[in-house]
This record gives C-alpha cells, structure tokens and sequence, in this order.
C-alpha cells in the first residue's frame, strides 16, 4: 500500500467498518470497536520480509546436516541430529509423534518461509497472479501451525532437565536452529496479511460476506463439539504416562503432573511452573475460555463485549504454546537411548495431549468472533 492511501475496512473480528486515516511509517490502524489492529504500515516492508526469510531459510537449512545434541552417560554416547532424532521416533514406533514434530518445526515453517520469500518477490515485481493468491492464502492457513520458536522452548527445557541425569554438548545445528528461529520472528513480525491482501486486492478488498443465522449456529455448534471432544482427550492426556523412562532394566511411567511434582521435588521450580502452565493451566483455561465465550453468544449476551474479545485473543495467542510438553517429550526420546541403562520412550498421553492441543486450537479458530458483537438471533 502507498503512503497517504486512505481506505475504508471492515474488522475481521467485529465486522465493523471502518475509514483508515493516512499512515506514516510504522503507524498502524486499529479498530475503534474491539481495537483489533486492521493495518500496519512500513516502507519496505517487503524487503525487509524478503531479506529476513531468505536468512531463516539458510539457517534452517544449516540445522539439518550437523550434530544438534550429543548425550553423554556411564561411558556411552548418542549424538543426533534433527532428521535422526526423527528417525529415532520412527524406530521406536511413534511415527505419529515424529510427523507431528517434524511438520511443526521443520516441514511447515520452511513452507511458510518459501511462502514468504515467493510473496516477497511478486510484491516487489506488481505480479499479482492467480498462483500468488493462492500462496497467500496457504501462507495465512499454515502459519499458526508453523511452531519452531515453541520447539526450541521445548529443547531449552529438555536440556534443564536432561542435565540432571549426564552430560549435554550442544552442536552447530542447535545454533544454526536458533538463528533460524530468530530470523523466523522477523519474517513473521513483517508480514502484513492486510497489506498483502490489499496489494493482491488492487487497494480495495471485496465486500465480506454478511453473517447469516444458519452461519452463526453452525460456528457454535461446531464450536461445541470440538470443546467437547477436547474434554474427553483430556482425561487420557493427563491419566496416561507421556513417557517412559527405563533405567537399568526398571521402567518407571512419567504422567504430566508427575512431572512437575518430580521437577518441584527436585528444585528446579521454573521449569516446573512452565510445564504446570503450559500442559495444565493454558489446555484448562482454554477450554472454560471458549465454553464462557460459546455460551455467551448462544444466549444472546450483549455485554461484557471488551472482556470477551480479550479473552478470545488470548485463546488464540497461547493455545499452540502447550506443545512444549511434548516437544520435551520428542527431544528426550530422541536424546536418550542407551539400551537398559537407560532409555526413555514416548506414553500414549503424548499423543493423546496433541489432540488437545490441536482440538483447541481449531475450536478458536471455528468460534466465529463478529457474534460478540452481533446477537446470532437477530441477523437478517
């Protein structure tokens, strides 16, 4: 978009319409309704997206071939690297868990990053292409599923945990993974859905599609039954054991909260309370966040409009970051593997936990927010 350009928008999130006064650079536009943030404006914005993906992509590439974490126990040492702790998933016949990992921190992310650099060069040449659009919107879809920062959170953890029982040398692919999951910040923190579809759009979108009653009652319904399904895979995910740790020959099963209480016990409190947030209080909160806010449009609630929408941003921000409990668990599987002196293998939670995680994540994405704003009864 060129400076100075004035438009008229309607919020994603309220479906209210609103016309943009002139931005200058780094000036955003935000809704006077709900105050989602409708534009961000910034000169060379895609070059600068262009620059940081390529350097995301090299780093990522880098990640790949070199040492990642090498384990040292008792005499004996296990090196991997990303591809083969994959590959070590796949062996112990958790090839569910491996695919989740690798599409979550490799497959996904560098979609999302060849995304990016493609959409770069087309803005950068006016190409506006049946073929870009459709890039776009694949861009858009894949990057709340694109979770390498989440990963690398998880591994820090892992590390915390896994210096208590030995020795960890770190290799030049955790840092290559590092760079890669900074310069993948910076490509996401400068990529500007709305401007791109502005540009894609010719400086003005199309009309969104009014809200209809058989619309609204489809979200919550849809809504429901994921919240519901969510509940029930809870239980498994928290009863079961997400790992298994074999020491000399003694298996001893790992629960979620037996973990924290192990870690508590064991005096590394800050890791405790990141696991306690992120695998018990967030998947909880989530659920009775959108429960909350389900009921609330169901019945016609008109008020508490701003604490509503707040809290639905917030369910959105901090869904995917429960993730980290079973990247930890994918990490040590793939770290520690010395025969019966010990080893470590996934539980059936793990995957259990997953569906959580991802069961939440599409119920705020199917809960449709402009029904906050618009009692479902009453639409035309």
């Amino acid at each position: 978009m060129a400076e100075g350009t004035r438009l008229t928008l309607v919020c994603e999130q309220c479906h209210h319409r609103v016309v943009l006064p002139e931005l200058n650079h780094r000036e955003r536009a935000i809704c006077p309704r709900c105050h989602h943030t409708l534009l961000t404006f910034k000169r060379n914005a895609s070059e600068r997206l262009l620059a940081f993906s390529i350097s995301a992509f090299v780093f990522l590439a880098l990640s790949l071939p070199f040492n990642f974490l090498t384990f040292k126990s008792s005499g004996q040492k296990h090196s991997i690297d990303l591809p083969g702790g994959l590959s070590v998933l796949m062996e112990n016949d958790y090839l569910s868990l491996a695919i989740i990992t690798g599409l979550a921190t490799l497959i996904l992310p560098g979609m999302v990053l060849l995304g990016f650099i493609t959409l770069g060069l087309a803005h950068l040449n006016n190409a506006r292409t049946p073929f870009i659009k459709r890039m776009f919107y694949w861009v858009r879809a894949l990057l709340p599923w694109s979770m390498a920062e989440i990963f690398l959170v998880g591994t820090l953890v892992s590390l915390i945990k896994v210096t208590e029982l030995a020795d960890v040398a770190i290799g030049m692919s955790f840092y290559a993974f590092i760079g890669f999951t900074a310069f993948m910040a910076l490509s996401m923190s400068n990529f500007d859905s709305t401007g791109f579809a502005l540009w894609l759009h010719e400086g003005e979108l199309p009309p969104p599609k009014p809200l209809e009653e058989k619309q609204a009652s489809g979200s919550i319904q849809r809504t429901w039954a994921l919240l519901l399904t969510a509940t029930i895979l809870y239980i498994p995910a928290n009863v079961l054991p997400i790992m298994r740790t074999e020491f000399f020959g003694q298996e001893t099963p790992n629960t979620i909260i037996g973990g924290v209480i192990t870690l508590w016990e064991g005096g590394s409190y800050p890791i405790a309370i990141i696991i306690l947030v992120a695998s018990v209080v967030v998947p909880v909160a989530k659920i009775i966040i959108l429960c909350w806010l389900n009921l609330s449009v169901q019945l016609g609630r008109t008020g508490s409009t701003q604490l509503r929408i707040r809290y639905y941003r917030i369910t959105e921000a901090i869904g995917r970051w429960s993730m980290i409990d079973v990247f930890v668990v994918a990490v040590l599987v793939a770290l520690i593997q010395m025969g019966n002196t010990l080893s470590i293998f996934p539980g059936p939670a793990a995957l259990a936990f997953c569906a959580v995680v991802f069961t939440t994540m599409i119920a705020a994405m199917t809960f449709d927010s402009r029904l906050i704003w618009q009692h479902w009864k009453q639409l035309p």
